[in-house]
């Protein structure tokens, strides 16, 4: 499985950051696989997003549940992350994750920084 993320890499304060994985290799109804979102800041460790599971159903970290929608497209094989009204608090590299009962696989990252 491979994965690749995309979208703007400059987003502007209180803007909505929204970023795509394109997914290849297998698809993202397989059973028992997890798509998630992580991010990492600069000087921080990986904070996970939120994840949508093969079934379609998501799941969000607590501190950003209010701010965060992760959605599929089962055609194009893709899912999608919007962050809501961005700060540059939110800047940093986002990644795509699947996470299976056998392994995990790791898109390269995308560096996206919220400035004015």
């Amino acid at each position: 499985v491979q994965l690749q993320e995309s979208g703007p890499g400059l987003v502007k304060p209180s803007q909505t950051l929204s970023l795509t994985c394109t997914v290849s290799g297998g698809s993202i109804t397989t059973n028992y696989y997890y798509w998630s979102w992580i991010r990492q800041a600069p000087g921080k460790g990986l904070e996970w997003m939120g994840a949508i599971a093969y079934s379609g159903t998501t799941n969000y970290s607590p501190s950003l549940k209010s701010r965060t929608s992760i959605s599929r497209d089962t055609s194009k094989n893709q899912f999608t992350l919007q962050l809501s009204s961005v700060t540059p608090e939110d800047t940093a590299v986002y990644y795509c994750n699947a996470e299976s009962p056998m392994r995990g696989f790791w898109g390269q990252g995308t560096q996206v920084t919220v400035s004015s």
